[in-house]
């Protein structure tokens, strides 16, 4: 008599590198830093993208990802794409931007209600929301830390 073989699917989880991106500064010291590798990236792009660089105890990028792409004007983030990543590379902190296609720099209310949110989600998870900025095609960048949105 032949053993029956039940085959079960399983999700699986992969990381990899898509594309191998040169940036000048490894480690987030500031606002700038991190402003300056998002904006290869997006700063220039026709709608809305929100970015997130996972860091490690040392504040040095271990991944980057572009979590969600949204609209012209709009970006509709949740905190469980924001972390996945994050949390797959055993991050310590995460790095949060997205740019403004309009190029205004000023956070809009939903900009500021959903970080918001993201650092409450990231002291539960115990991971850092270190800053989020905005930035647009002009080598501009607004960072709610320092402006006290968050």
């Amino acid at each position: 008599m032949q053993k029956k073989t039940t085959i079960i699917p399983i999700n699986r989880i992969f990381q990899r590198l898509v594309q191998e991106h040169p940036v000048a500064t490894n480690q987030i010291r500031s606002p700038r830093d991190g402003a300056d590798i998002v904006k290869e990236l997006i700063s220039d792009a026709d709608r809305e993208h929100f970015v997130v660089l996972s860091l490690n105890n040392k504040h040095e990028v271990t991944s980057i990802e572009i979590a969600h792409t949204g609209s012209l004007n709009t970006c509709i983030v949740h905190p469980r794409e924001v972390f996945k990543n994050a949390l797959l590379s055993n991050a310590a902190a995460i790095f949060i931007a997205h740019n403004h296609p309009s190029h205004h720099l000023s956070p809009s209310d939903e900009d500021i209600t959903m970080t918001q949110r993201l650092v409450k989600v990231g002291e539960i998870l115990g991971i850092e929301v270190l800053d989020h900025v905005i930035v647009n095609s002009k080598n501009e960048y607004y960072s709610m830390k320092s402006f006290e949105d968050i």
